[in-house]
């Protein structure tokens, strides 16, 4: 057994109501050596801490994999080893577990419209697939030890200016899906569509560049409808 926590990010547009939208790709760390409860071993770090600025020293570190998984990788993995219900029922508790953890301090955050924050999420996973918040960091490290967190890093920033829309391309309207980000709390938790045998989008496929492809499509049709007048 390895030590395994959640990165996940997430964008806060509004307090009042409300408004979160999730990142839906992240990365499950892992520590480099296996999990033990003996207590000569309580000072070991390299057991103990999954952060990649300690892991990263540990001897036979793997610089190349980083001792990270993608959240779909790791997602995928869980469908394999417990089940989809199980899985779907630990990543639906982690939505949760965001969601109450603002709900908690929503009366003493800043309520101010033309703000928005972007907040990083370490979460334990246990053997029972039992979400544990460990902490919130204000200011998410945005920096890239891997090439695949170059890119889901790079993805992330282009899809936060998306989600608050800087240059108006999305007309005003809140979409319940920006490119790698989805809405799950809007006043109230938001529901997936019947259809789905998820009950939460967090760890599944990410096609955020199509999706980004396709809304903007959509909003500049929209906009022709408005401007363009009937002949």
């Amino acid at each position: 057994t390895l030590t395994l926590t959640l990165t996940l990010t997430l964008t806060l547009t509004l307090t009042t109501p409300l408004q979160v939208y999730v990142y839906r790709n992240g990365f499950a760390r892992f520590s480099s050596f296996r999990y033990n409860s003996n207590v000569k071993n309580i000072g070991d770090s390299y057991v103990h801490l999954t952060n990649a600025a300690v892991q990263k020293t540990a001897p036979g570190f793997d610089v190349g994999a980083g001792s990270k998984w993608p959240l779909h990788a790791f997602k995928l993995y869980l469908v394999a080893k417990f089940g989809s219900r199980a899985t779907d029922a630990c990543f639906a508790a982690v939505e949760q577990l965001v969601i109450h953890s603002l709900l908690s301090v929503q009366k003493i955050m800043i309520h101010d419209k033309h703000c928005f924050e972007m907040y990083g999420y370490d979460i334990l996973i246990d053997d029972a697939l039992k979400p544990w918040l460990i902490e919130v960091n204000a200011s998410p490290s945005l920096t890239a030890d891997t090439p695949q967190d170059y890119e889901l890093k790079f993805g992330l920033l282009d899809d936060v200016y998306s989600v608050i829309d800087v240059e108006g391309k999305l007309g005003g309207a809140l979409e319940e899906c920006v490119g790698g980000y989805d809405l799950i709390y809007n006043g109230g938790p938001m529901r997936i569509g019947k259809g789905s045998c998820y009950s939460t989008k967090l760890g599944c496929f990410d096609d955020r560049v199509r999706q980004l492809k396709k809304l903007r499509a959509l909003n500049f049709l929209l906009e022709r409808r408005t401007t363009v007048p009937p002949s």
